[in-house]
């Protein structure tokens, strides 16, 4: 048998990357503030609600023990009359400005720091919200306007999506979505304030659809 080149043997190369199976390996009762302190810096830096199937995950605890922590820390927060409390919304946990200080955030996002919502946007958002899920061609109605702009204008924001069934006539239909639900601090739909009943009923607007087609 001959010998094998060993020009012809892969060089070996230091991995720089970590290895798969390496675990960030850590004690919860080692940092200052215990499994508490260690929930708050991991919530401080998420953008989104974040489940306690995920934040036990992370502090490798238990999620019973996580839910308790989370509550123990909104009860702690809410007897110091912090500024911000920590609620459970769209299915997940997140940071948010308590309602009490609501004027001086009002004041805030008026002056410009944040974009806002068209009062057509927030029109159009709320009958889909209500009436959901709904095509175009119905918003439009109760409205008594085009509304295809505007739902572009949601669609690009995460607020609404489309539905993949479409509705009887073959029409999109439209829904919020839990980011929707998220920027509006609640849980389901079902916490929406009592507006539907203002609205028209469905035949009503079916009849303004054909007014409108006629």
């Amino acid at each position: 048998m001959s010998e094998q080149d060993p020009a012809a043997q892969p060089a070996e190369v230091d991995d720089p990357s970590p290895n798969a199976d390496e675990q960030i390996a850590f004690d919860i009762n080692d940092f200052p503030g215990g499994a508490r302190s260690a929930l708050e810096a991991v919530l401080m830096v998420v953008e989104e609600p974040v489940t306690e199937v995920a934040l036990a995950s992370a502090l490798e605890l238990p999620v019973e023990d996580v839910r308790e922590h989370l509550v123990a820390l909104e009860e702690d927060y809410a007897a110091a009359q912090r500024g911000f409390t920590l609620r459970n919304v769209a299915g997940g946990w997140r940071m948010y400005s308590r309602a009490d200080y609501a004027p001086v955030v009002e004041k805030f996002v008026l002056d410009g720091q944040q974009a806002k919502l068209t009062q057509a946007s927030l029109e159009t958002l709320a009958v889909i919200a209500y009436r959901q899920p709904v095509s175009r061609s119905r918003v439009s109605a109760v409205r008594g306007v085009n509304v295809d702009g505007v739902v572009r204008t949601l669609l690009s924001r995460g607020l609404i999506e489309e539905v993949e069934d479409v509705g009887e006539s073959g029409a999109i239909l439209y829904r919020t979505t839990p980011y929707f639900l998220q920027r509006m601090g609640l849980s389901s739909l079902d916490e929406l304030p009592p507006l539907a009943p203002y609205l028209p009923d469905a035949d009503v607007i079916d009849e303004l659809i054909e007014e409108g087609h006629s």
